[in-house]
């Protein structure tokens, strides 16, 4: 690789080859390939392992019971298609260079890294950022970064700087995070398969087939539009369908209460009946990469778990109804701040505390952008057999009917069994009038 060392020594690990191919077993790739010496070597590093400790998809296993699987298969999977991307599209066509085909493996295997438990709403309460923890893991006194170094010095921080957007090379930036990258290509595919929905199929293997590498991105040839039609509009449905749940997104409200109460009550001087010792560095804002890698979906639902026998009432009410899927009710909301603000005072007046009982929540998505004024997104570039590059919205009028489009979607989640059970009268029929004009 680049700059430093014993450039021998480090070209031979970096394309070295195990004595006999290994494989993974995958419901979505068939079978993950490992031929590598240095893919290996991440795999077995127990930061790496950690990723079996943790969720795919968070709490949506309590919409959909059979999403359990992990970010350590996602992972293995966003790695098996760069690793065909560059083995089986790219090799020979310019100008993709193989001496940078190390760099695009350890970045895909590597992309998600610093995933905390239950993923988003971890981040979310704790202000934690995946991307700069991954980041961290890379470059820390990590077994990953160990591995990485044997390949040179600085390959470690070139693996760091694909994954945050700023490596020189934005060929393999794209393969991994763009509009129609391995990443996105894997999740909606194995999530499909394990939500036991239809929605996240698309023919991948015409879209790899018809790939092609340019200097800044990778390419579609023109022939392979209507293979990324079905590809964003899987991804559309998946989005509204699946991860937009709101049952799922229940229990990440449960959850966030959870954390957001025992969060209070730390730095009130509570004296909690076993000391949650793993999350005290994240309750103070003092997170070591130790502390981070230690924690992972066992280690908080053991707390959870703990917490149901606190004697908060707020803390062990949530908590049992998180672990027992005891979930609040929820109605579509159109966001207006002056409901929220008068049922804000009578759950208030009625005996029910609405920073944790009371919950609006809003998500939206905009299923595909492009280059222009205010978008940050790298487009999606058709080649055309002349040799012209053209924005695909521009030749796609299903692509273009979504384009730059931002669906919003709020909703309301509370207790309705505490509502009925409050003692004055009118203000439990306020309340319910006032949730009633929401249906």
């Amino acid at each position: 690789m680049r700059n430093g060392g014993n450039k021998v020594t480090e070209e031979a690990y970096g394309t070295k080859k195990l004595p006999e191919e290994k494989v993974f077993k995958d419901p979505v790739h068939r079978y993950i390939h490992v031929s590598d010496q240095l893919i290996w070597d991440l795999i077995k590093t127990k930061e790496f392992q950690r990723l079996r400790r943790i969720k795919q998809l968070g709490t949506l296993y309590l919409s959909f019971h059979t999403a359990e699987h992990s970010r350590f298969g996602h992972s293995l999977g966003v790695y098996e298609i760069v690793r065909r991307m560059v083995d089986e599209v790219f090799d020979g066509r310019a100008p993709w260079d193989n001496k940078d085909r190390p760099l695009a493996l350890c970045a895909a295997l590597l992309h998600d890294l610093g995933h905390g438990p239950f993923s988003h709403c971890f981040e979310k309460i704790f202000l934690t950022d995946h991307e700069a923890f991954t980041q961290l893991i890379i470059k820390g006194d990590t077994e990953v970064n160990e591995v990485l170094r044997r390949v040179s010095p600085d390959f470690p921080t070139e693996v760091a700087e694909v994954i945050n957007k700023t490596h020189e090379n934005k060929l393999v930036i794209s393969m991994i995070s763009s509009q129609i990258d391995a990443d996105r290509m894997d999740y909606l595919q194995r999530d499909a398969y394990f939500t036991g929905v239809s929605y996240g199929q698309f023919d991948m293997e015409r879209v790899l087939r018809l790939m092609r590498p340019s200097k800044d991105e990778v390419l579609i040839k023109e022939s392979g539009m209507h293979a990324v039609e079905n590809f964003l509009m899987s991804r559309y449905q998946m989005y509204w369908q699946i991860y937009f749940h709101p049952v799922s997104r229940g229990g990440e409200v449960l959850l966030n209460r959870c954390f957001k109460r025992a969060k209070v009550l730390y730095d009130q001087g509570y004296s909690f009946k076993e000391e949650p010792k793993y999350l005290i560095p994240f309750f103070e804002g003092e997170v070591s990469i130790e502390d981070y890698i230690r924690l992972d979906e066992t280690v908080v639902m053991y707390y959870l778990e703990e917490w149901t026998e606190e004697a908060d009432q707020i803390l062990s009410d949530l908590s049992k109804r998180f672990v027992n899927r005891d979930l609040f009710k929820y109605l579509p909301f159109d966001g207006s701040i002056i409901t929220i603000g008068e049922l804000t005072d009578l759950f208030e007046k009625g005996g029910i505390d609405p920073e944790y009982y009371f919950v609006c929540d809003s998500f939206s998505d905009l299923p595909y952008d492009y280059d222009r004024p205010g978008s940050n997104r790298q487009p999606i570039h058709l080649l055309q057999k002349s040799g012209h590059i053209k924005e695909i919205s521009s030749q796609s009028v299903i692509i273009h009917s979504i384009t730059g489009i931002k669906r919003l979607d709020y909703k309301l989640y509370y207790p309705k069994e505490l509502i009925l059970e409050m003692e004055d009268e009118n203000i439990k029929g306020d309340i319910i009038n006032l949730l009633n004009e929401l249906v």
